[in-house]
């Protein structure tokens, strides 16, 4: 798809409401006026292929050309997935008990699929099991619609527990994850799992980026429910940068247990990257994945597969400094 034409397609789906908000946050952090910050938004949406949110997330008004030119927008995302993942093959990522059956060892945990044949006899039987649930949608993404409960929501009422699923549109529950207990000591109110970027590419194979995402008192760490993202050391494991949220927030220290966040070490890295890099071969026509990992007293487990990975958190300003976008990561492995 050309740059004009993906900026015209953007254009008709346009939120402006959301875009006239975040022109006014952008006014008050970069002192630059409204006008000016919204011709400098079409200017990039015409080179770049950027969207209001890439230019909030990346702080754009405040990069060079030269800068601007090394981002992963919105658009140039688009065409590396499309690219780089046969959509025949979409299916095994997007359904969760697809992707659930597919990587079973990995996953490492007890789940069932909630559907209209679904009796409560196969779900009491599973509730007994099971103490602990995360309910989720069968298909979505950015931890909508995703649900924790225990014991006390279905107990001696598991007829109607079933039908509150059926209305909730839950489609898979799972055996709640119990992660490390220094990923506890980052935050106890989500697991805060690995996004680990695997990328099949021309010239190499391997992992293109890692980033910590953070809870920040919800049950999700995703950062469309409030968490935060901190970029991993491929090497070490450790992180690298601040705490970032997508309003721009930035922190040192987890803002609800203190743990210092820069220098923190990640738990069974290399057992994470080596459990990716294998995944990642299973469906060679799936050349570009993000990976959810957990980290267990065990090692690491998989939460999900994305098959559309978001290039939202790899460009945290926060996480380039120096206003170099994550572009050179990407160049290592294939050409754009």
């Amino acid at each position: 798809m050309s740059k004009l034409s993906f900026f015209f397609k953007r254009l008709v789906r346009m939120d402006f409401k959301a875009m006239w908000k975040t022109t006014g946050i952008l006014k008050e952090r970069s002192g630059k006026s409204r006008l000016w910050l919204l011709c400098d938004m079409l200017r990039c949406a015409l080179k770049y292929n950027a969207g209001y949110v890439d230019y909030k997330i990346a702080q754009m008004y405040r990069l060079t050309d030269a800068q601007k030119q090394t981002q992963i927008t919105r658009g140039l995302s688009n065409t590396i997935v499309r690219r780089m993942n046969d959509k025949a093959y979409w299916y095994l990522f997007d359904d969760k008990a697809t992707f659930n059956n597919l990587f079973k060892e990995e996953v490492g945990r007890n789940w069932m699929k909630v559907d209209e044949n679904t009796t409560v006899e196969e779900l009491t039987a599973f509730l007994a099991e099971n103490r602990d649930l995360i309910a989720k949608p069968l298909e979505g993404s950015s931890g909508v619609g995703i649900e924790r409960f225990t014991a006390d929501h279905w107990e001696g009422r598991e007829a109607d527990f079933l039908s509150e699923l059926r209305e909730k549109q839950i489609g898979i529950i799972e055996e709640r994850v119990i992660q490390h207990p220094e990923m506890m000591r980052m935050c106890p109110t989500s697991v805060n799992t690995i996004r680990i970027a695997t990328l099949l590419g021309d010239k190499k194979q391997g992992i293109v980026y890692a980033f910590l995402r953070i809870g920040n008192g919800n049950v999700m760490d995703n950062v469309d429910q409030g968490g935060m993202a901190a970029r991993v050391d491929l090497e070490t494991g450790t992180l690298l940068t601040v705490g970032a949220d997508k309003q721009g927030n930035t922190f040192t220290q987890h803002p609800i247990t203190g743990t210092d966040i820069i220098g923190f070490q990640v738990p069974f890295f290399e057992e994470a990257k080596a459990m990716c890099l294998a995944a990642a071969q299973k469906v060679p026509q799936m050349r570009f994945v993000a990976w959810d990992v957990a980290i267990t007293e065990k090692g690491p487990v998989f939460i999900e597969g994305n098959s559309f990975p978001s290039h939202a958190v790899p460009q945290f300003a926060a996480h380039y400094p120096d206003g170099i976008g994550i572009m050179r990561e990407f160049r290592e492995f294939i050409d754009i």
